[in-house]
């Protein structure tokens, strides 16, 4: 059964993975502006928008909130899903740059939309830290909502309409 708490997660983890992913954990938590949540997502550690200040939800899946950052222990790596920095190119370029010195000149081993790390020991902590500090939530938002297609646009409107009036008293 997965985990639905972040302790809950973390306590499912390996010595090694679990403290590779409460040091990622602690310096995104130390570092993360006002405005985001952390919770499970995906399966796994998530940052997210709250459906408080964004109510229309994630457009690919409205009963989620907006990510912007995951972190997870895959089967054979440590995955860190930078959401945000796939929104904007100069904070992307950034991540690039700042995970390569990290890695002492190497290309960081990166996805579509994640960036990988098959030594738990490998995972720059303090350059996730560093990332989230650069990404106040207007910011994201901002960002965020200027890429939503046209098409999901109505879904999204659609479902913040719903959640404002659940949220209503009767």
């Amino acid at each position: 059964m997965p985990a639905d708490t972040v302790a809950a997660y973390l306590d499912s983890l390996p010595a090694d993975r679990r403290a590779a992913i409460a040091a990622v954990r602690d310096a995104i938590n130390a570092a993360l502006p006002p405005g985001y949540e952390e919770g499970i997502q995906y399966g796994m550690i998530g940052w997210y928008v709250p459906f408080a200040l964004y109510p229309g939800g994630y457009h690919c899946d409205t009963d989620q909130p907006v990510p912007f950052i995951g972190l997870g222990a895959q089967k054979s790596h440590i995955g860190v899903y930078p959401f945000c920095a796939y929104l904007d190119p100069a904070l992307r370029d950034w991540l690039l740059t700042a995970l390569t010195a990290a890695a002492g000149g190497r290309a960081p081993d990166m996805g579509a939309a994640c960036v990988r790390y098959k030594k738990p020991e490998a995972v720059p902590a303090a350059v996730f830290g560093a990332l989230v500090a650069r990404v106040p939530v207007d910011t994201f938002l901002a960002a965020y909502t200027a890429q939503i297609p046209a098409a999901a646009r109505k879904k999204v409107e659609k479902a913040a309409a719903a959640r404002q009036a659940a949220s209503r008293p009767a």
